[in-house]
């Protein structure tokens, strides 16, 4: 008999610190955010961190994670490279009818990008776009990793709140 007691009572200290100790291994509650009113006045993208930020009144107001081109080291070269550009765009066009999720076009390639793929003999591509996961996916699916041809990606939800805050006419500063 004491030795069940024994038993029953390492079981309950047992249970007892599993419950006190669950919280270290639980993500942290996700606090809301408000929402952004106005207009962002720049976006930066940096790539090695796969980090998105919006900037509003010279301050960081929203931070994304995101998914790159599938081969994102270095500045994009060619069409069919899977390099997302680096250097300074402005969002040239809105797609609300994509094949992703909402999208916003950057002014790839500009001139030097041609000039560039020129000399090299290459086509520079075009159509890069931030956007959101692809339409044919349910609504909380993210894919994962580096899964585009050059653009940047982040989740529907993420997509729609850029797209309230980003016009035609927004800064985004892509950096390597």
């Amino acid at each position: 008999m004491k030795r069940l007691a024994r038993r029953l009572a390492w079981v309950m200290l047992a249970a007892a610190l599993g419950v006190l100790a669950a919280p270290l291994f639980l993500p942290p509650a996700r606090v809301p955010l408000p929402p952004l009113t106005g207009e962002v006045e720049r976006i930066v993208i940096e790539k090695a961190a796969r980090r998105m930020s919006l900037i509003q009144d010279g301050k960081t107001v929203r931070s994304y994670r995101i998914a790159l081109g599938f081969a994102p080291d270095g500045d994009k070269q060619r069409q069919g490279d899977g390099k997302t550009p680096e250097g300074e765009f402005t969002i040239d066009r809105r797609n609300d009818r994509s094949a992703f999720h909402l999208s916003l076009g950057l002014d790839y390639p500009r001139a030097e990008d041609r000039a560039e793929a020129a000399r090299a003999g290459v086509d520079p591509g075009g159509d890069i776009f931030i956007h959101g996961q692809p339409n044919a996916l349910s609504e909380g699916f993210r894919l994962g990793g580096d899964w585009t041809a050059g653009c940047v990606a982040l989740t529907n939800a993420e997509m729609r709140e850029i797209w309230q805050v980003a016009p035609i006419g927004t800064k985004v500063e892509i950096r390597p």
